[in-house]
Order: C-alpha cells, then structure tokens, then sequence
C-alpha cells in the first residue's frame, strides 16, 4: 500500500526538510521492483539549489533510516525540486511565482494568461492586458507557468509593483495590507 505508506511517512519527511528550512510539496511512495521508490518534492522561497538538495536528501535518508521499520525494505529516495509544469495550487505557490506569467484556467469562463502580482490569504492579484485583476485561489480549476525567454516588461513590473503599495482585496470584500 504505497499511499498508506506515504501517509506515514509525510510527517517524518516533512519535519527533516522544514527542518533544513524548505518545504515539502510532495511526497510519493511507489514499489518499483522488489524496493520502494520515495520521491521527494521540495520548494523554497528562492528555490532549491543542487547542494541543497543533496543537503535534504542526506536529512530524508537519515530520518527514514530511523524509522526503517515503516518502509520495512531497501528503498531508493529521489529528492528534487518542482517542475515549470507543476500546477499553482497553494499560495506559497502564487507567492513564489511573483512577476511571472500564467496561464490560468478558470473554473468558470475563458481561459487567459497573466502576470502574478501579491498573493493574498484567498486571492491573487494578476496583470492581464493592462489590467490588474482579483482572482480567488477556488476560482481557479489550472493554473501553470509560462515559459519566458526574456524579461518582463518594465511597464507591467510597474503596474504590479504600485499595486503591491496599495491594498489586497480578498475578495470577500475585506482588505488586507500588501505583504
């Protein structure tokens, strides 16, 4: 039961990567052949660079290694980072993808691309064709990164920057001061 057993393993995993000052974003347990394959996805706020993945994958390791008995077998621990394609679906995802562009899939309406602006406790604000909309995280079936070759445009950066000065509507009708 490899989803059982990434249950288990979730808080162990999660307290070793928080520890080393990082967040778990997922955590997957699979049987590939007679040993386990725990994956390990791991996001910060800046990142996470090749040594500290090997940083967090030596924590994982030794935190499963104490509780060997839940895995109750050889495993092989894979840890990384997000992929470009993983979808935005927490606000410390929205918050990360500041100044970005996305494409977003509402759950109601058109689909349409934008640029990522504050990133509030219900809602993100996002810059689309000059215009800075509210768009509430359960509003949202999709949302993914769009690649970009270059830099943003300066004015988009800041439409989105006077905006961050202002306030936050949550939209249920409170306001929140930018973070």
């Amino acid at each position: 039961m490899p989803n059982e057993l990434a249950s288990r393993l979730e808080p162990i995993v999660a307290e070793a990567v928080t520890a080393a000052g990082f967040d778990l974003d997922a955590l997957d347990v699979q049987q590939a052949g007679r040993r386990k394959l725990v994956k390990v996805v791991v996001d910060g706020d800046e990142g996470v660079g090749l040594d500290e993945v090997a940083d967090i994958s030596r924590a994982v390791s030794a935190a499963l290694d104490e509780h060997e008995h839940l895995i109750a077998g050889a495993y092989t621990l894979e840890v990384t980072s997000p992929g470009v394609d993983r979808p935005l679906t927490r606000q410390r995802h929205w918050r990360r993808a500041k100044y970005r562009q996305v494409r977003i899939t509402p759950t109601e309406g058109a689909e349409f691309v934008g640029r990522v602006g504050e990133a509030g406790p219900s809602s993100v604000r996002v810059l689309v064709d000059g215009t800075i909309r509210d768009v509430r995280y359960d509003g949202v079936a999709k949302a993914v990164l769009e690649i970009e070759f270059k830099q943003p445009p300066a004015g988009e950066l800041k439409l989105l920057e006077a905006d961050a000065s202002g306030k936050i509507d949550d939209g249920a009708g409170a306001k929140e001061e930018s973070r």
